[in-house]
């Protein structure tokens, strides 16, 4: 065991956190009788030397070594090496080969193609591996039989051997996902993988996980040949399998090693907690029903239909899982959601509060789209403060607290007044009270209770701690977005106080409230025009915004953008364009550069000049300004949203655009800047009225009429 171990030069190469020389210690662990020594061994194999997936070159080496622990019986925790050796190579398949079996180039270099040679070697050891006798080897290994075994007569026998073998249910899944990647993977064994899919799915002595199986890895193999029976079919047997599955209760998140908090701000830990709550996976065919949505891609009807026979499970756990696929849907893909919003908002009302947190969390993520489920939000928090009592949102336990919290969090989102008495409390209480901080500024009709409470916490923030700024920078934006004048002085404090403590995100943040105020905010200007000269170039560049903002003094303004047209930062470029935008021709001294920037090689900065060039050039402009605007998208869709509005302030002389607008809005996918869904609804209502406006339906000829059999 271990054998040249140490004839490796582990310190001359590198894992994601530097010097890879404690790998022998960490494989050697891997042995020790101590079970604990054994889990903290293989939590650092994955977070340093298999990052996220990354194979490097310790990765690849340590192959050899862990490949001796998996085959040698007397190894603890078996199962957990083969996984960890199978996770490699499919990693090493998916980062470092393109799809003709050409090796990608890295740098740093990585171990792809080591890995991958290493286990092909070894399709032998995986395949005894895959028959080995202690069944949680063989689920670990299945997956190699797909991955690794370059015979596609031989690899394809062996997964019908192992499927006659297995009676349990998640082998199985395993046996016929692998099937499939070595259909995908060789092309050679496609058609029989395919066939032999196919008969399983309509064979009636399986099971109808195994037949859901075959039909959802049939249907990977060749998403183009899904056809119309197949959904139906698929939601069948998932109504068979549900049956067969025994209802659980959720079980409570494993209990970590306690960690100190402190200095750690709140939005942090949370989103860790969130992060530990999306890697659960709570039912055995989650992994299945994933894998068909992939393959389903853009049918948006049809994966409607698959979620709402998944939320009706008898399974919690299920239901859960699929709450979560939901949103991934909503999120990634366009179409009419409302069925499916609907359906979600349905589990509100579960008994099962993880499932209802979720189902909130849900709606909040997917607040621009989500007013079908206003009033199930209300009435499920109306229904949770007349059974626990206005101090539900302090709930001690956790699944109930944070399933009120989410749903009030998403009712506010909603623009909905019926959130305020909750997170009045939250405020009141500072118990969790950034949650109520972040939704806040969706409430501006609720400025008159909002904006005291919230100057109060700002004034409490103390600026001294690093640690802070997420809370400072959460209140000075719900204070800019509820736009009300009164919290000028507490945000002029913040201003005052955050660059004594370098707090340069906070004194943006605070500028960039006071912009949102506009001439509100005279009574700052002074303090506004002294960071226009600031050091950090964020700084300066909010503070030029503000004060175009709050001053509106065109013959102050013009040096101090002309000064950022000049500057070597992008983003003080694109800063300085937008306010010339605004001042219109009295602006034309910026043509010049304006026009120069149009050939810069950042699309941001290409079009937020052409779109200035608009404003203050007008129409001589409009044949540079389209055929900037066209180039950024076409280059980088991220920008549409910027590009679209510009065209729709062009009105008829934006229409070269109307191709590419098509186009745009006939992605099935979301688009816009970050593709949010907040964005890429803006898009779809911009962009349409805009072509509508462009290119409007023609009304229908006299003889049209009469041929279509109306009367004249």
């Amino acid at each position: 065991m271990f054998d040249g171990l140490h004839d490796i030069d582990w310190a001359s190469m590198e894992h994601a956190y530097g010097s890879a020389e404690e790998v022998p210690g960490l494989l050697r662990a891997l042995r020790s009788p101590d079970a604990e020594e054994r889990r903290k061994a293989l939590d650092r194999f994955y977070s340093a030397v298999h990052h996220q997936g990354s194979v490097y070159p310790p990765t690849a080496a340590s192959l050899p070594f862990l490949f001796e622990l998996a085959v040698d019986g007397a190894t603890p925790d078996r199962a957990a090496v083969v996984a960890l050796m199978v996770s490699i190579g499919r990693e090493s398949l998916d980062r470092g080969f393109e799809v003709d079996g050409t090796e990608i180039e890295y740098y740093p270099p990585m171990g792809c193609g080591q890995a991958v040679a290493f286990l092909r070697e070894r399709a032998d050891g995986i395949t005894e591996l895959a028959r080995d006798a202690d069944p949680g080897v063989r689920l670990a290994a299945i997956p190699g039989l797909g991955l690794f075994l370059d015979d596609a007569d031989r690899a394809a026998a062996v997964l019908r051997e192992r499927l006659a073998a297995e009676r349990g249910m998640a082998a199985r899944l395993r046996i016929a996902a692998a099937a499939a990647t070595l259909a995908l993977r060789l092309p050679v064994a496609s058609r029989q993988v395919m066939d032999w899919l196919t008969g399983l799915a309509a064979d009636p002595d399986q099971g109808p996980a195994t037949r859901l199986a075959a039909l959802v890895q049939r249907a990977r193999c060749a998403p183009d040949e899904i056809g119309e029976d197949v959904v139906p079919a698929a939601v069948g047997l998932l109504r068979e399998t549900a049956r067969a599955i025994p209802v659980r209760r959720i079980a409570p998140v494993p209990e970590s090693p306690a960690v100190s908090t402190d200095g750690v701000a709140p939005q942090i830990v949370e989103a860790f907690a969130d992060l530990d709550r999306h890697t659960r996976v709570l039912a055995p065919t989650t992994a299945l029903l994933r894998t068909f949505h992939e393959a389903l891609g853009a049918r948006v009807p049809e994966r409607t239909a698959v979620l709402a026979e998944q939320l009706s499970s008898p399974d919690p756990g299920s239901r859960l899982d699929a709450v979560r696929m939901s949103g991934e849907l909503m999120r990634a893909w366009r179409g009419d959601h409302t069925r499916l919003l609907l359906l979600v908002a349905g589990q509100l009302t579960t008994a099962d509060a993880e499932v209802a947190a979720e189902a909130a969390a849900v709606l909040e993520s997917c607040h621009p789209i989500a007013a079908p489920a206003r009033d199930a939000l209300a009435a499920h928090i109306d229904a949770q403060l007349v059974q626990y009592g206005p101090d539900v949102w302090a709930a001690p336990e956790a699944p109930l607290r944070r399933s009120h919290q989410e749903a009030v969090r998403a009712l506010a989102r909603l623009g909905d007044v019926r959130a305020l008495p909750c997170l009045l409390t939250a405020l009141d209480s500072d118990v969790d009270a950034w949650r109520a901080i972040q939704v806040a500024g969706h409430l501006p009709q609720a400025a008159d209770q909002l904006v005291p409470r919230l100057c109060d916490h700002l004034r409490r923030v103390d600026l001294s701690r690093q640690w802070t700024e997420m809370s400072a920078c959460a209140i000075l934006s719900a204070l800019g977005a509820l736009g009300d004048a009164a919290a000028v002085p507490a945000v002029v404090h913040t201003l005052v106080a955050a660059p004594g403590h370098g707090q340069a995100r906070v004194t943006q943040s605070a500028l960039q409230a006071l912009r949102a105020f506009g001439p509100a905010a005279a009574g700052a200007l002074d303090v506004i025009r002294s960071l226009t000269v600031a050091s950090d170039v964020h700084v300066r560049r909010a503070a030029v915004a503000a004060l175009w903002a709050v001053g509106r003094d065109r013959a102050e303004m013009l040096p101090l953008l002309l000064g950022l047209l000049d500057d070597d930062f992008s983003f003080g470029i694109s800063e300085a364009a937008d306010p010339l935008a605004e001042m219109g021709p009295s602006a034309s001294v910026a043509l010049p550069r304006l026009r120069d920037h149009l050939a810069d090689d950042y699309t941001w900065i290409r079009v937020h000049c052409a779109a200035a060039l608009w404003g203050i050039g007008g129409e001589a402009e409009a044949p540079a300004v389209v055929d900037a605007l066209l180039r950024a998208m076409a280059e980088n869709p991220q920008t549409a949203n910027h590009v679209v509005a510009c065209l729709d302030r062009m009105g008829p002389l934006a229409a070269p655009a109307l191709p590419l607008l098509r186009e745009q809005l006939a992605l099935p996918r979301r688009g816009g800047r970050f593709q949010s869904i907040g964005n890429d609804e803006e898009l779809q209502r911009v962009g349409r009225a805009l072509i509508a406006r462009l290119d409007p339906p023609q009304e229908p000829t006299d003889h049209e009429t009469l041929r279509a059999g109306r009367p004249v």
